[in-house]
């Protein structure tokens, strides 16, 4: 099995992770001033990146802020692997792979000794046990996160993406220097839209997430500012409680 990178601590700003899933550079330029610094870690995924994203994540990286490239990587190997090495040079600090094993060694062994650290996706917080069946897959979704996180500890990946609600078993399952990052994350009171497996901050906090990515709730929010701190504020009694328990 590869070597793990242990995790150090992380501060609980550093822990919310906003998702700039907006439709130009010009609108994610503009939604990072406003934030100022409450936010440090920012996703570009794929509405962003296909909008210029790449050269802005690459700003963004060298301003000393972190990003998630959310580029969710799935090709045979020598494509994989070559989109890595293309994507170590931006200075990002997360990127996607989906989290089939062939793919997930490709990108480990393309890395190297670079310091991007590759995320597994298990299974997408907007499907559940139907829309799994629908694609032909025959367990549940919980299932599913449990095999894939497996494989994706077995070849080395940084982390897991996984809901929140299986936040828990991956925890069992990766130990503890493996990182779990939870989309679907819904303040309380915040519509699901189209996620369908959520959970608050707190809880997904509680539950052993170590990042959360966090989008409409806040860059939809009234002075997203305000909505970031709170989140974070959260964050911060999740991590005390979970600290006592």
């Amino acid at each position: 099995m590869t070597t793990v990178r242990a995790m150090l601590p992380i501060p609980a700003r550093d822990r919310l992770i906003v998702a700039l899933d907006l439709p130009s550079v010009p609108d994610a330029e503009a939604m990072v001033t406003r934030l100022g610094d409450s936010v440090r870690f920012y996703k570009v995924g794929l509405e962003l990146i296909y909008a210029g994203g790449v050269d802005f994540a690459r700003r963004l990286a060298g301003e000393g802020r972190q990003v998630f490239l959310d580029g969710k990587l799935h090709d045979i190997d020598n494509t994989v692997a070559g989109a890595v090495r293309s994507i170590v040079p931006l200075g990002v600090t997360f990127l996607t792979i989906h989290a089939y094993p062939k793919v997930m060694r490709a990108a480990v062994a393309a890395r190297g000794g670079a310091p991007l650290r590759l995320l597994g996706v298990t299974v997408l917080t907007s499907m559940d046990d139907a829309d799994l069946r629908d694609a032909g897959f025959a367990g549940t979704a919980a299932e599913l996160v449990a095999a894939r996180a497996a494989d994706a500890r077995a070849a080395g990946m940084d982390g897991i993406v996984a809901s929140p609600a299986e936040a828990a078993a991956v925890r069992a399952i990766v130990g503890p220097d493996i990182a779990i990052v939870t989309p679907g994350i819904r303040p309380g009171g915040t519509a699901s839209g189209d996620q369908k497996r959520v959970a608050t901050p707190e809880s997904a906090i509680r539950a052993g997430a170590d990042y959360l990515v966090v989008g409409r709730p806040v860059t939809t929010a009234p002075d997203p500012r305000t909505a970031a701190d709170a989140i974070v504020a959260e964050i911060e009694a999740a991590l005390e409680a979970r600290t006592l328990a």
